[in-house]
């Protein structure tokens, strides 16, 4: 009898060291999928390829077969005013693509996913239920040899149906305030590379949106997007993950909150802590550029940066 408890015991431990130490890419049920799995499923009229990339042009030079390009900057936002693309606009978009209720997405775009997990946090806070990342985007397919198309697909007009957004992914300034001030539990995670973070430098050379302060959001701990994959743009393993969060104390006891400048970089880091992580985690997608041009907001500027100084 003690024997047999024993050997159960063993296969447990064994099965759970086998989850911790699983890499990201190897969740095709879960919310990303490998290469291998999307080419096997480009056929599957229940999986929808979405491409977002950052940089102009890539897309109408070749793209993955049957994939429909959306427009970070124009079909994920207000063209308007400041505010995420609405309810009426985002399911005009889903369902010209052809999306159903059933359909799984799988996003995929360049710089590491940047704005593919930016798309993916949009069609999560809009109740899409299927939604997953193509593990290393499109440098790792390219990398691979795999084929890319130039058609544009067309698809007959889907059934999804949008409702309201839900507000539990996504923090504004308020929200973020009262962390800072104490009101409210909860983790500042700035994504940004240190320069940014310490104040150093406003924003990346040769963006267009800046802020007028220098700095950081007080109390935010700073773990740079990049940590998050490997060398080919694929994520870390889970264990790898949990361990490199933990080093800064985050450990999803509290809710977090990313941030970077424009919000599209912190949407990478939000997949990884509340997709892949299982964390509570919202997106502050007002971000830097909100915060830093915002009057009566505290800011942390170790680098000591003037706006304007010589």
């Amino acid at each position: 009898m003690k024997l047999r408890v024993l050997a159960l015991l063993l296969v447990v431990m064994s099965s759970l060291f086998a989850v911790l130490g699983t890499s990201a890419q190897d969740a095709e049920t879960g919310v990303l999928v490998t290469a291998d799995w999307l080419e096997e499923n480009l056929d599957n009229p229940q999986v929808r390829v979405i491409e977002v990339s950052v940089n102009p042009g890539l897309y109408e030079r070749g793209h993955i077969a049957g994939a429909v390009n959306f427009v970070w900057h124009t079909d994920f936002v207000d063209t308007l005013q400041r505010d995420i693309v609405s309810a009426e606009r985002f399911q005009e978009l889903t369902q010209a693509a052809g999306i159903n209720q059933d359909t799984t997405v799988v996003l995929y775009g360049d710089n590491n996913n940047w704005f593919a997990a930016w798309g993916a946090w949009i069609f999560n806070v809009y109740g899409f239920e299927d939604v997953r990342l193509l593990d290393g985007g499109r440098v790792k397919w390219e990398a691979d040899g795999r084929p890319l198309a130039v058609d544009i697909a067309t698809y007959e007009p889907g059934n999804i149906t949008v409702t309201a957004s839900n507000d539990e992914l996504r923090a504004l300034k308020d929200e973020v305030l009262s962390i800072v001030e104490g009101e409210t539990p909860g983790t500042l995670i700035d994504i940004r590379g240190p320069a940014e973070y310490n104040g150093e430098i406003f924003a990346p050379e040769g963006v267009q949106e800046l802020a007028v302060r220098a700095g950081h959001i007080p109390g935010a701990v700073n773990v740079p997007w990049g940590q998050n994959v490997k060398e080919d743009g694929t994520f870390k393993s889970v264990e790898d993950l949990r361990a490199l969060y933990a080093g800064v104390g985050v450990d999803g006891s509290t809710p977090i909150v990313t941030y970077c400048r424009i919000g599209e970089r912190a949407a990478l880091t939000w997949f990884v802590l509340n997709q892949v992580l299982g964390y509570d985690v919202s997106l502050y997608d007002g971000s830097w550029t909100e915060w830093g041009n915002s009057v009566g907001v505290p800011v942390e500027n170790p680098a000591g940066t003037v706006w304007g100084g010589t």
